[in-house]
This record gives C-alpha cells, structure tokens and sequence, in this order.
C-alpha cells in the first residue's frame, strides 16, 4: 500500500510541477531484491520467518519424513550454508511415529512453537496436526514441549496447520479430509482459542477443490499461506499432485471482512504459481511468505523441482528444493507471483527513473516500456555476467533462458544468443551509476562506448546521452 500510495503522490507531483512549468521530480530508488536459487536442497515444505531478534528462521520437510529441522541466519541468502539444528525427532512408535510433514516455526506471545503434521508408526497414513513449544529465545537450542494434537471436529486425515493473527484476533487455518466430501483435502478456518494449540467457536470451510487445475492426480487443497497486504487478505494454498502439477491457487478477503464467513473469500478461477517449462521448474507449491532484509519487499518462500517426470510415487522422490523470489504487486494492489523463476540469480525489473510506473519489457522480441506489464516475466531479466566479458553485464531474459537484450541498428531486441562476437558485444553493457541518480542504474553498451540503454517515445534504444532529458531516459531502477 505505501509503495502504491508513493507512486500515485509521485504522478500527481508530475502533473503539478509540469502545469507549473518546473522540473518533474523521479520516483525514489530502492534496491533490487536478488537471491539464488535454490536456497536448500531436499528440502520441501518450507517455512521461513523474520523475527525481531533479527534472524531468519528455516524449518522445512525432510525426505526421510523422521524429523524436524530449523536453521536461522540474518539474510536469507544465509539460510543456504546456515548449520542446521534437529529440534524434534519422531517417535519410535504409535502416535508421532511417522510422516512429519510440513513443519511450520512461529513466535506467539512470547514463545516459540512449530506446528507439524504426523502418522503413526502402526499407520503412517493417520495424519494429524500437532505442536511443539518452547520458551527458549533461541528456539534451536531450546527444550521443546510436546503441546499435542491440535483437535477439530472431525477425527480425520488433517495437516498443514497454519496461524495468522488480523484485527487483533488469531486464526488456525489447515487442510483436511471432511466426511461426506469425496476429496483429499479442503481448506478451513478458526478462531483460536486460550492457547496456540486450541481452536475455538464455528469452524468454515473455505474451499473445496473441484476446478480441474485443483484435481490432477488427486482432488487436494492444502498448505495454506497467508499474506496480509493492500487492503486485503490473501491466503494461497496448493492443488493437485505432488508432482508437475502441483500448483498455487488464491483466495481474496477484503481486509474489513469476516474471515470466519466463507462468503468473504473470492477464489482464483485460475493457478496463480505453477510449473514452467521454459524455466525448467516443476511442481511449485507449498509456500509461506517472509520479507526481504530491509522489509521493503515481500518474498514468497517454495519447493519444486528442477525436472518434470518422476519415476514412481512422488513423496518417495526426494529432490524438492527451497527456493525464494521477490512478490510483486498489480495496480489493484493484488499480488502477482509470475512464473518460478529460472535456477541461479533471481531476476530484476528495470523501472523507468523518469516514466515511474513504467518497466523495460519484451514484446514480440521489442523491448520497450510499459506499465502493467502482464505476463510478469515478459518485464524480469537475470543480470549475469557479460557475454563480452571484461567486467560487463548482460540482461536474459526469465521466460526466455538463452535470449539477451541486445541493441541492433541502435534498437533494443531480445534475442537469442547465437554466438557469435557481435552479438556478445551487442549484448554486453557496463552497469553504471544512474546516470540521473547515482542510487539507481545505467547501462552503457560494451562495444559502442558513450552509448547507453534510454527510452525514447517508449521504445528501448542505444544512443548517446548529451543532455538532462537522455540522462534521464537512461536511468533505471532495478527491482
């Protein structure tokens, strides 16, 4: 809401200042938020959360189903070589002994507890939710008390417990199999009650899965997340197999709504997050949400896989992955995940300094600026090393792996990389401090020294920079 609200007050101020005749002023930069992926192999389920102590904490499933993990860094890239701590091991029979799933680590008046699920040893297939907790600051060298199964009202196959707090009022929301309904799973809702293991008063289904991206393989919601944002209420939730069709779905409330009323909820007619071949992801799902180190940034926390076909029953295959990428938001303030993201550095948007609600994107191979840009990856670039070498950068393309902006007869294409000479210097650029703001970015190209990348009449080119105006064109901030 307030980057919205920053922008509408920065278009007004345009508007003013150019009626009056003075100079228009430039959106404030702010730093690209840039991972790499994957943050942790063989590691599903993932939760990650920012305390006030400053640490992230990473709890996640592990292939052997037998234990819960926790590690904590103060960046998330620091998760990835972070030690990591065994908090909790299943039991050696009966209750608890077996299928620790989807583990979940929050800090709730003052303690810390994970909520997990488990089969029995004698029935791995009984799957309840349950609860962990301690009092310890530090949760990875704390005792942890076994707070016991979380009870709804039905005695049934249940898991991925999640809790949230909105108007001073904290909810538990899960996925289970409700009697009656021939589905795998559904989502549901509830208040708490006097502890964090204890619901209370009515109990609402928020979804069933019956449309066909929520059925393949088997009829599944599960994994809720949510994400508090804009105005609204948005809780995201898996579907289908847990193979390649795995995939994100999304419920809207508005903010002032009652989340205990069903009606409140809006459902996605279509996934939000699912898997793509062109970046060679599979089976996105499962995610939490966190914020980036400066919190100026959501971060969207997943699994998937990085190859499409399995051999055999996927919970036997133990290569899902943790990975992260920046949320991004529409105009209506409704978040817009795009596509999982290609392995390696994640991808930035290059935002006009002087055309503030406007991004570099490609369109049929032309690259130009727009706003709104819908798909979201047609305006996402890698920034990697420069296909010239020498210090220098190239921008690929995220939906287009192999395709670089290059400039061509002083135009700005996305192209395939061929390989030959010319097109590594054409698609080769020095990152430069901005040209019109030194917190923000220019790109001079490789092997037409003075020239850099500037928007003119909203087509990307390549041209020399000899007054305010091209400084200005030239700028850009990476997001």
């Amino acid at each position: 809401m307030k980057a919205a609200l920053h922008r509408a007050a920065v278009l007004l101020l345009v508007a003013v200042t150019c009626v009056l005749g003075l100079p228009a002023p430039h959106a404030a930069a702010t730093p690209a938020v840039r991972y790499t992926n994957p943050i942790a192999e063989q590691r599903a389920d993932p939760h990650i959360v920012k305390h006030t102590d400053g640490f992230y904490y990473f709890t996640a499933t592990v292939p052997e189903y037998d234990r819960i993990v926790l590690r904590r860094a103060t960046t998330i890239q620091g998760l990835a070589s972070a030690p990591e701590t065994v908090i909790w091991r299943k039991h050696s029979s009966g209750e608890m002994g077996a299928h620790i799933w989807a583990p979940e680590i929050h800090f709730i008046n003052g303690k810390w507890y994970v909520y997990f699920a488990a089969g029995r040893s004698d029935d791995i297939w009984r799957i309840r939710m349950y609860v962990l907790e301690t009092s310890s600051a530090n949760p990875l060298t704390g005792t942890w008390t076994e707070r016991g199964r979380i009870t709804t009202p039905w005695d049934t196959f249940a898991l991925d417990a999640s809790t949230f707090a909105h108007n001073g009022v904290r909810y538990l929301t899960w996925a289970q199999q409700e009697p009656g309904i021939a589905t795998n799973s559904n989502l549901y809702i509830a208040r708490m009650g006097a502890n964090p293991w204890t619901i209370t008063g009515p109990v609402t289904r928020l979804t069933v899965p019956a449309l066909a991206w929520e059925t393949r393989g088997y009829k599944v919601a599960e994994g809720p997340a949510v994400l508090q944002r804009n105005g609204k209420i948005f809780l995201t939730y898996s579907a289908s197999a847990t193979d390649a069709n795995y995939c994100l779905g999304m419920l809207t409330a508005p903010a002032s709504a009652d989340p205990l009323n069903a009606a409140s909820w809006t459902k996605s007619p279509t996934p939000v997050f699912s898997s793509s071949a062109a970046t060679g992801q599979y089976g996105p799902g499962h995610n939490s949400f966190t914020v980036s180190e400066d919190g100026q940034s959501d971060v969207m926390v997943y699994h998937d896989r990085n190859y499409r076909d399995i051999s055999g029953d996927p919970l036997n295959d133990p290569n899902r992955r943790t990975r992260v990428q920046k949320v991004y938001y529409k105009a209506d303030g409704t978040p817009d995940f795009g596509i999982p993201v290609p392995d390696g550095a994640t991808p930035v948007r290059l935002r006009s300094y002087n055309a503030a609600d406007r991004f570099v994107r490609h369109w049929e191979y032309r690259a130009k600026l727009e706003a709104a840009v819908s798909p979201l990856a047609d305006s996402q670039f890698k920034v990697v090393p420069g296909l010239a070498g020498g210090g220098t950068v190239s921008l690929e393309s995220t939906n287009f792996p192999g395709y670089h902006l290059r400039h061509r007869n002083s135009e700005l294409w996305v192209e395939r990389n061929d390989g030959t000479a010319l097109f590594r210097g054409d698609a080769s650029f020095s990152q430069r401090a901005g040209l019109a703001a030194g917190s923000a970015v220019s790109f001079e190209s490789a092997n037409l020294p003075g020239r850099y990348i500037r928007h003119v009449n909203g087509l990307l080119h390549v041209q020399a920079v000899t007054d305010a105006q091209g400084r200005a064109d030239a700028t850009f901030v990476l997001e």
